[in-house]
C-alpha cells in the first residue's frame, strides 16, 4: 500500500507533503527493523545489515552489490545512474558500539517506539542516518526522474573499530564504487538550537588519528634487584614526558570559525575568549580553564595524545625484557603525519623507546563553496528562516577520512534537529531518536537532494 501511494504521488502530482508523509512512515518502520539487526562491533556481523538492506532493494527492484571484507563483515552498495556531474555518495556505517543492557531502561536492540522516541543502539550513530539515506535513495528510484549525476548508496562495515573492514577496504578493493564521485554525505553534523536559533553544523574536516605503539627493550631480572633502567621504566618515562609536555596550541582557520560561531551562545568571559581564540590560547591559564570547561573544544586548539594502553610483566616479581604502550594521538589537519611523528619522536628521544605507527589518515579539508555545501545553506535559509549553517571540525574521526583521502568533498551532515539531550546517548546508555524529528529529517534531506540532483 505504501508503494502504491508513492507511485500515485508521482503520477498524479499528489501534494508533496502527503508523498513525504508516506515516505516518513516507511522510514520509521525500516529504522525500527534495522535497529533490531544485531551489528554490535565487536564482532560486527555487518553481513546481517547487508541482508536486511538487500531484501529491501530486491523488493524495490534496485540492483546492488555486496562484498565481505572478512567472514561476516559485509558491505553493500548501489548506484542510480544520472548525468555527467560528479556523483553524490550517501554513506553510512552499519555497525554499532556495544551496550551494557544492565544500565539501559530498554533492550539495546529494541527498535520499539515509546514516549515519542525510537529506541535502540544505533538510532543516532548511525542507523537513523542510514535509513534516511536509504529512504531517499529508494524514493529517487521510485520517482524515476532525470538526475544530473549518479547517486551512490553505501552501507559499510567496521567504522566503530577503524573502518579497515569497511570503507578503507572498499577504497582499496572496490575502487569502482567511488568512480566519478565528487560529493559525499556522512555522519558528523546535524541541527541544534542555540539561543532560540537553529544552527546546522556541517563537519568539513576532522583531527587526523595518529595511533602509535611504543616499545622498550632492556635487561630483564628479578624484581628484588632493580637496575638503573628497565623496559617498564623507559615506557613510564616516555609516557610521563608526553603527559607533561603537551603540544603547543595553534589555531587553524577552520577551528577559528568554529570558536567564533560558538561564542554567541556563551556567557562572559568565554564569549569574548572564544571570539578572540587566537589570542586567548597564548594564555596557559585560559587553556587550563578551557580543558575543564570543554575537553572537546580544548582538543581543537592543538595536537593531542591520550595515554590509553600499556603492558609490562606477567608477574609481579619479574622485570620483563620488553614493555609497551599505545597512545591515541590526534593531529590538526594542517600538516603531514610524518611531520607529527617526527616531533613526537624528538620529544621522547632520550628514553630509548621505539615508535611504530599503528594507524593514520590523509589530512584533508572539504570546501565550503561546493555545490553540496551551498545546497545545505540554501535549504537552511529557505526552510528555517533565521537559521545558520556552521562549518565544524571534529575531534574524532569518521569514514570521511578515507573518502577525503581520495579527493571526494565529504561532509558530515544530517538535517535532524535535536530536541533535547538525546545526543548524550551516543555511545552511552538508552540511545534513542525523536520520532517526529527523524521523520522531518527524512523529508528535509529530500529537499537538499532535490537541489543537488536537479539542474
Amino acid at each position: 500500500m505504501n508503494k502504491l501511494l508513492i507511485a500515485l504521488a508521482v503520477t498524479l502530482n499528489m501534494p508533496f507533503s502527503l508523498a513525504n508523509e508516506t515516505l516518513e512512515t516507511e522510514a520509521v518502520q525500516w529504522l525500527q527493523e534495522y535497529l533490531q539487526v544485531d551489528t554490535i562491533n565487536p564482532p560486527g556481523n555487518e553481513s546481517r545489515a547487508v541482508e536486511y538492506i538487500a531484501n529491501i532493494f530486491e523488493q524495490e527492484g534496485i540492483e546492488y552489490r555486496s562484498a565481505e571484507s572478512a567472514p561476516g563483515r559485509g558491505n553493500i552498495w548501489a548506484r542510480l545512474k544520472g548525468g555527467d556531474k560528479p556523483a553524490l555518495i550517501l554513506l553510512h556505517h552499519s555497525d554499532v558500539v556495544p551496550a551494557n543492557e544492565k544500565y539501559w531502561d530498554f533492550g539495546p536492540l529494541s527498535g520499539e517506539i515509546k514516549d515519542g522516541y525510537i529506541l535502540g543502539r544505533g538510532a543516532l550513530d548511525m542507523k537513523g542516518t542510514g535509513v534516511s539515506h536509504l529512504a531517499n535513495f529508494i524514493n529517487l528510484y521510485r520517482q524515476g526522474k532525470k538526475l544530473n549525476r549518479d547517486v551512490i548508496f553505501i552501507g559499510a562495515a567496521d567504522e566503530e573499530s577503524g573502518g579497515n573492514f569497511g570503507v578503507g577496504w572498499l577504497v582499496d578493493n572496490h575502487p569502482e564504487i567511488f568512480e566519478g564521485a565528487g560529493l559525499l554525505l556522512n555522519e558528523g553534523g546535524s541541527g541544534y538550537k542555540a539561543n532560540d536559533t537553529i544552527v546546522f553544523s556541517v563537519e568539513i574536516t576532522q583531527k587526523v588519528p595518529v595511533w602509535l605503539r611504543l616499545t622498550a627493550i632492556d635487561t630483564p631480572g628479578h624484581g628484588s634487584s632493580p637496575r638503573s633502567t628497565s623496559s617498564v621504566s623507559r615506557i613510564v618515562e616516555a609516557l610521563n614526558t608526553i603527559w607533561e609536555n603537551p603540544f603547543p596550541p595553534r589555531i587553524i582557520p577552520e577551528v577559528e570559525k568554529v570558536f567564533i560561531e560558538r561564542s554567541s551562545g556563551l556567557e562572559e568571559p568565554y564569549s569574548s575568549e572564544y571570539r578572540n581564540i587566537k589570542e586567548s590560547v597564548k594564555d596557559p591559564a585560559f587553556l587550563q580553564r578551557l580543558q575543564s570547561f570543554s575537553a572537546s573544544a580544548h582538543a581543537l586548539t592543538r595536537d593531542t595524545c591520550s595515554l590509553t594502553r600499556m603492558s609490562g610483566s606477567s608477574k609481579i616479581n619479574v622485570v620483563p625484557p620488553e614493555a609497551w604502550a599505545e597512545v591515541d594521538c590526534r593531529m590538526l589537519p594542517d600538516r603531514t603525519t610524518d611531520e607529527f611523528i617526527s616531533d613526537f619522536k624528538a620529544l621522547i628521544q632520550d628514553t630509548g623507546v621505539e615508535v611504530e605507527l599503528i594507524m593514520s589518515a590523509v589530512p584533508a579539508i572539504s570546501r565550503t563553496d561546493s555545490e553540496l555545501f551551498m545546497a545545505i545553506e540554501d535549504f537552511s535559509k529557505e526552510n528555517y528562516p533565521g537559521s545558520r549553517v556552521a562549518p565544524s571540525v571534529s575531534t574524532g574521526f569518521t569514514d570521511s577520512r578515507f573518502t577525503r583521502g581520495i579527493g571526494i568533498q565529504s561532509y558530515g551532515f544530517n538535517p535532524l534537529i535535536s530536541t533535547g539531550d538525546e545526543y548524550s546517548s551516543i555511545h552511552g546508555n538508552n540511545e534513542r531518536i525523536n520520532e517526529q524529528a527523524f521523520k522531518k529529517s527524512v523529508s528535509d534531506l529530500s529537499l537538499i537532494l532535490d537541489r543537488i540532483l536537479s539542474d
